[in-house]
């Protein structure tokens, strides 16, 4: 099976493309400096190259407030991209797993939001990467997966986790948002749900890949002191307001994840038992 794995420079591309390699897939892996997933001749153009029977688009607009101020620019990234991505892949068989967000949800359901659930985005980042999801769900319906994750972390760049690991060893207190809701993902978990997704012979359509179980940053917080040994008492709970963004923030991001029965394969496992199992390759 060949992989092609756009965006492949960041925090989820970079682990996927190593578990591709890792497990002597045959991976192309490029990154914003070899193709603009803007530009729809040249996604073609690196298609015809790759001769892929997967794409995965991890490519995107992340920075989330300054989208507020670009949403035109990071629409382009986020909109724009996976619509020429997707009318690229489309009639060639090729399937094409595109990353989203709990971001397209606004937040205030109170139970866990499913793949069908209506979008309700509360921000210019969750509107464009709503309009991302669109194209390829339109575009490539029997062969366009969508994959939502959220509060992603890993070994190959910024994540909370990480500040949480610097910030323990440079202050005495911490403190940290407890009202929001989410679902803390490993890069490596939801790089290996991905290469299970795309050997699988799944129906197209969304799915959910985050952790199971759910906290707050508040509480991530404190796993991220406990694992270093340190008091975790040393986290302070603090309310979304003591931290004013430019984007609002859904209050309960947090992903049911019923359709990987349909899929044959089980969810992530539970945000505890991942973030000791990266632990190695976070606190070195």
């Amino acid at each position: 099976m060949r992989w092609l794995v756009t965006g492949a420079r960041g925090l989820l591309g970079t682990d996927l493309v190593a578990l591709l390699r890792a497990r002597g897939g045959d991976v192309v892996a490029v990154g914003r400096e070899e193709l603009d997933v803007r530009d729809i001749e040249a996604v073609r153009a690196v298609l015809k190259g790759a001769e892929p029977d997967v794409v995965v688009n991890c490519a995107g607009w992340t920075a989330v407030d300054d989208a507020e101020t670009n949403e035109d620019r990071a629409l382009a990234v986020n909109g724009d991209g996976p619509r020429s991505i997707a009318a690229a892949c489309s009639g060639t068989g090729i399937r094409l797993l595109h990353l989203s967000t709990d971001y397209v949800f606004s937040g205030r359901n109170s139970e866990p939001y499913a793949e069908d659930a209506p979008p309700a985005p509360l921000n210019a980042y969750g509107r464009t990467k709503l309009a991302g999801e669109r194209a390829v769900l339109t575009l490539l319906p029997d062969t366009g997966y969508v994959v939502r994750t959220a509060w992603l972390y890993g070994a190959a760049g910024p994540s909370f986790v990480r500040t949480m690991i610097r910030l323990e060893a440079e202050r005495e207190t911490v403190e940290v948002v407890d009202d929001q809701h989410g679902q803390p993902t490993w890069t490596m978990d939801l790089a290996r749900q991905l290469v299970a997704l795309g050997r699988a012979a799944a129906p197209a359509g969304v799915y959910h890949a985050t952790s199971s179980g759910q906290t707050t940053w508040y509480g991530l917080a404190r796993e991220v002191f406990t694992l270093l040994g340190a008091d975790p008492g040393r986290v302070r709970p603090v309310p979304t307001s003591a931290f004013p963004r430019p984007a609002v923030r859904p209050v309960r991001g947090v992903l049911a994840h019923g359709r990987w029965a349909g899929a044959g394969l089980s969810p992530i496992r539970d945000w505890r038992e991942a973030l000791r199992a990266a632990w190695p390759s976070l606190s070195g």
